[in-house]
């Protein structure tokens, strides 16, 4: 019996001996993988960074037509912040509308290029113009002001944490220790829990029956918001010990706060979060660190406890109220004076609306996006923190936004007919694309009337036929060329609109004019303005199909074009971005420009990684661009486009409408010597919209430039300078010219001997 028992006793003894060993070579195994993981965070990537997407620079000029609402709300979704009083500090600004002035305290702001110094400026208006700018620091008069970029949108996975990583020792002093008092006082005292903190806590909060105080050191906290989540469970909070208990052993104390002062939540700004000490005096105060005052401060670390509820933007009586708790603490603590603490108790919270950063051009990201793609992986797009500076200008960009939406719900409600069709294949659509011809900057995209329901880019991803507006291409190669029957061709050269028949490849084809009419004998000019079919099919069979293709390729159209009669009359599918790009080159003189997006991306240590600069080929002689721009200004002024006029565009422009023969399609390409924009309006499917491109898609480019050019000075098209032959050497350059007249290009072309006027 006495056997057995001590059998029993020795074979659990060997069992306790064995799960006790293994529980111990279990947890020596836990704890190494605990240390692994603390270990490779600290040492290893503790952050991705998002790249950011930038608008354009926004310009201020002596000359400039500015409202000073457009203006306020420019400057308010850039940060800066309204007083009643002079600015005094950077992201301040005060509009006196009465004595017409405008001062702001400019932010600090990098571009890839240049550093900029933020200063105080006045702006002077005489009416909306401005008349004067003046550097009030330096007392100086200035041509021009250019504010920021706008921050777009960014690229990201999941979770946008918007942060800018500091040194421990570019945090000043105070900011330190203000976190300290209020997050962990015993900081320097513990390793890593802190059994004091933990017994007060709980004191705290039996006394209170509620759940006031936690007792998590701040090493606590960034282990939580290292590796965990936020629940409440008593497993998690072991876990958050024992790894806090590894940092303190493994790291400094100095390496652990640092980290921690990066790493804070500190509130949200749409789908943005903010992330750090830095990004979070930016995002409350617009101003770096060390221009803080006391009060906010202590704002900022009263945050860490309740970001959201606690922030300024979403109850100022229960920021004010955290931040006077955190401002006692620190009298108490003898962390700041009592002349320090009175000042502070004053101090006004920042009174600034929340600024959200959304996505406000989605179409224009996409098509940058896939320029991106080109060249940087999703994972360094998503994680590497680049800055992409882009053409967007977003003032445009809302312009051509609110000019379709608003020109498509008037269609509908004047044309029923269009409403009934659109309910059946998706609603009636349309595009607009904006550029700068001198280099072809994109500078608006809008790809569709709403990118929540379709995401599909008619810009650059529609082919659609363009209708007349290819007929310009006719006419330009005719002027190029001439005719295969020796025909020099000018734009009063008569040629005759009837009715004829094509005979090619066995095969029989009949342009049409509109309603069947026909002119008989009519310049090129007249034939242009009027967009009558069956004179440019005529004047296409004399200069040649395939010159025409040729034109038309060299001008910017890369889709395929096949070398048949419909042709001339734009039976054939390009995309609306095609067509901008080939009637830019006319608006510049003849030289053509690549579309462009993205103008320079940066890395984090602000080392520019891309400059896609502007390279203009000359493809056409300066003299033939000119005598196009003159036909074409023709269109707005008595032709197809003449409507623009009545309804208040007058400005010098040229264009041309396109109207399908089926009447899917209906098109406007117009332009300024400095603007121009395409609008294409019809249905997705094979609907018809019955409407000519004057009547659908005029009145919504109408709308458009008549906002979009009200700020710029007026400008005509410029004739290249007279080239008069003489014994002497030629000069080297013809063209693009400058406005002074400068040549700047290639070599003239031999047709360059001729003047403008002799061009016309």
């Amino acid at each position: 019996m006495i056997k057995s028992k001590l059998r029993i006793f020795s074979i659990s003894l060997v069992a306790l001996l064995i799960v006790t060993s293994s529980g111990l070579v279990f947890g020596a195994w836990y704890l190494k993988q605990l240390e692994d993981k603390v270990v490779e965070k600290f040492d290893g990537r503790k952050w991705v960074f998002p790249s950011k997407i930038y608008s354009d620079s926004y310009f201020l000029y002596v000359g400039a037509t500015v409202r000073s609402q457009d203006l306020a709300e420019k400057l308010h979704r850039l940060g800066y912040f309204e007083t009643q009083v002079a600015p005094k500090a950077k992201g301040e600004y005060r509009i006196a509308a009465k004595a017409g002035v405008i001062e702001i305290f400019l932010h600090d702001f990098d571009t890839p290029t240049e550093k900029f110094k933020g200063m105080p400026v006045r702006i002077s208006l005489q009416g909306n113009a401005i008349a004067t700018i003046e550097n009030l620091a330096e007392g100086k008069a200035l041509f021009s002001l250019e504010l920021e970029p706008e921050l777009i949108t960014g690229l990201y996975e999941r979770i946008w944490q918007e942060r800018r990583v500091v040194k421990l020792a570019e945090v000043p002093e105070l900011v330190v220790k203000t976190i300290l008092a209020v997050e962990d006082e015993r900081f320097y005292h513990h390793f890593g829990i802190d059994p004091i903190g933990i017994l007060r806590a709980m004191w705290v909060n039996l006394r209170s029956l509620s759940f006031q105080q936690g007792g998590s050191t701040l090493t606590q906290q960034l282990m939580k918001n290292f590796f965990l989540s936020d629940e409440r469970k008593f497993s998690r909070k072991i876990l958050e010990a024992m790894m806090a208990l590894i940092a303190e052993r493994k790291y400094s104390k100095q390496t652990i706060l640092e980290n921690y002062l990066n790493e804070i939540y500190l509130g949200q700004r749409g789908s943005q979060g903010i992330f750090g000490v830095w990004e979070a005096a930016q995002f409350y105060f617009s101003k770096p660190l060390t221009d803080l005052t006391v009060g906010e401060m202590a704002l900022l670390a009263g945050l860490i406890r309740a970001p959201n509820r606690l922030s300024p933007y979403k109850s100022a009586d229960a920021a004010t109220k955290r931040r006077n708790v955190v401002l006692a603490k620190l009298l108490d603590d003898k962390i700041i004076t009592g002349k320090q603490y009175d000042a502070a108790l004053i101090e006004k919270l920042p009174q600034r609306l929340l600024v959200k950063v959304t996505n406000e051009g989605p179409f224009y990201v996409d098509y940058l996006r896939r320029e991106l793609d080109e060249n940087y992986s999703t994972a360094v797009l998503n994680k590497e923190g680049l800055r992409i500076f882009s053409s967007l200008d977003l003032q445009l960009q809302r312009m051509a936004e609110r000019a379709l939406v608003e020109g498509l719900k008037k269609l509908e409600a004047s044309h029923t007919a269009l409403k009934r069709k659109g309910e059946e294949d998706g609603g009636l659509e349309g595009a607009i694309v904006v550029m700068r011809p001198q280099t072809g900057e994109i500078k608006a995209m809008v790809g569709g009337r709403n990118y929540g329901k379709s995401q599909f880019n008619r810009v650059f991803q529609a082919k659609r036929q363009p209708g007349s507006v290819f007929k310009p291409f006719v006419y330009l190669a005719a002027l190029m060329h001439g005719g295969e029957s020796g025909i020099k061709y000018s734009p009063d050269t008569v040629i005759n609109d009837s009715q004829f028949t094509w005979t090619y490849d066995r095969q029989e084809w009949q342009p049409h004019n509109y309603n069947n009419e026909y002119y008989g004998a009519v310049t090129l000019r007249r034939a242009l303005e009027s967009s009558l079919n069956s004179a440019t099919a005529r004047l296409a069979q004399d200069v040649g199909i395939r010159r025409v293709r040729d034109v038309a390729h060299r001008l910017g159209i890369q889709s395929s074009l096949p070398a048949v009669p419909a042709l001339s009359l734009g039976a054939v599918e390009v995309t609306p971005l095609e067509v901008a790009v080939a009637f830019s080159t006319l608006a510049n003189g003849g030289a053509r420009t690549r579309p462009l997006a993205v103008k320079q991306v940066v890395d984090q240590s602000a080392k520019i990684l891309e400059r896609r600069d502007v390279k203009p080929e000359q493809v056409i002689s300066p003299q033939l661009a000119y005598a196009m721009n003159m036909l074409l200004k023709g269109v707005l002024d008595r032709g197809t486009g003449s409507m623009a006029r009545r309804w208040g565009f007058t400005r010098p422009a040229a264009g041309k409408t396109g109207t399908t023969n089926d009447y899917k399609d209906a098109w406007f390409v117009g332009y300024t010597p400095d603007l121009l924009a395409v609008v294409w309006v019809g249905f997705d499917g094979p609907r018809k919209i019955g409407l000519s491109g004057a009547e659908a898609a005029l009145p919504i480019w109408t709308e458009f430039m008549k906002n979009a050019t009200a700020s710029m000075p007026v400008t005509d098209f410029v004739g290249p300078p007279i080239r008069v032959e003489t014994d002497e050497a030629p000069s080297s350059k013809c063209g693009p010219f400058t406005r002074e007249g400068e040549p700047v290009g290639e070599p003239c072309p031999p047709t360059a001997t001729k003047s403008a006027a002799e061009a016309l």
